[in-house]
């Protein structure tokens, strides 16, 4: 069997910026093992697979792990695989996901999506994310899936190192860390080794949390945002009460076939 797979840099107007996300085209859906073998042998934060579904799209996606409930980057990168390459006629894709209709639609040089707010509640101090963290945040928030722990500058944002082995033991998969930016509304990093990502470049959900948090906090809902990874991204935020638009960018890096 061949399969074709592409390779696009998302949340980047340039190759080697952003989160790459392998993206793989599908007449059908594969066995779960083999989806899961592919994204494991890609070694990525994220594989998205999609298949055709009427005028619209199946879309799953896979880190290295496991599959995961909401993944932005590769919604960006799928959407920019179809809107780009496969269907360049197009105006707006959607995706039937496990976490519901996601919309993607062209705005100018750059892509936006459809997303839910993830919104966080505030949590007590907790010995074991500070020490995880090697830092003691400010705030400790957690989502359903993330914890969101808040600094008071960018620069500590920057020089975190967390004990990785520590981040797996605690009670929510994903860790948020965020921080007022110096020239962005708000800066942030995530680290997932409980998904098999140890820290992910650009991470488009969990700016579904960030969003409604910095919305608040700086009463505005027009937001912009850096993950500030080594490889870096920019995120364009809009908060809408039960929804969020992000908007970016996607370049292509590669292009291939996958033989099984």
């Amino acid at each position: 069997m061949e399969l074709p797979i592409f390779q696009i840099d998302a949340f980047a107007g340039r190759v080697f910026a952003g989160n790459p996300a392998a993206v793989c085209p599908l007449e059908s859906w594969l066995p779960d093992a083999t989806l899961q073998a592919i994204a494991a042998e890609n070694n990525l934060s994220e594989t998205a697979f999609f298949v055709p579904q009427g005028e619209d799209f199946g879309l799953r996606w896979f880190t290295p792990a496991t599959e995961v409930d909401l993944c932005g980057h590769a919604t960006l990168a799928s959407a920019a695989l179809i809107l780009g390459r496969l269907a360049p006629k197009r105006t707006s894709v959607r995706f039937h996901t496990r976490s519901g209709i996601l919309e993607v639609a062209r705005a100018g040089d750059m892509l936006e999506m459809d997303f839910p707010a993830l919104p966080a509640l505030r949590a007590a101090a907790d010995a074991n994310v500070t020490a995880a963290l090697g830092a003691e945040p400010l705030e400790l928030w957690h989502a359903e899936r993330d914890f969101m722990a808040v600094f008071a500058t960018e620069a500590e944002i920057r020089a975190l190192a967390p004990d990785q082995a520590a981040l797996r033991t605690l009670a929510r998969p994903g860790m948020i860390v965020t921080a007022p930016g110096e020239d962005v509304d708000f800066v942030s990093r995530f680290f997932a080794p409980a998904l098999g990502v140890p820290e992910d470049p650009v991470t488009g959900s969990a700016h579904c949390t960030l969003a409604p948090y910095w919305a608040a906090r700086l009463v505005k809902t027009v937001l912009t945002a850096r993950q500030v990874s080594a490889r870096g991204g920019e995120i364009g935020c809009e908060f809408k009460g039960a929804r969020v638009v992000l908007r970016g960018r996607a370049t292509f890096y590669l292009e291939g076939k996958i033989w099984l």
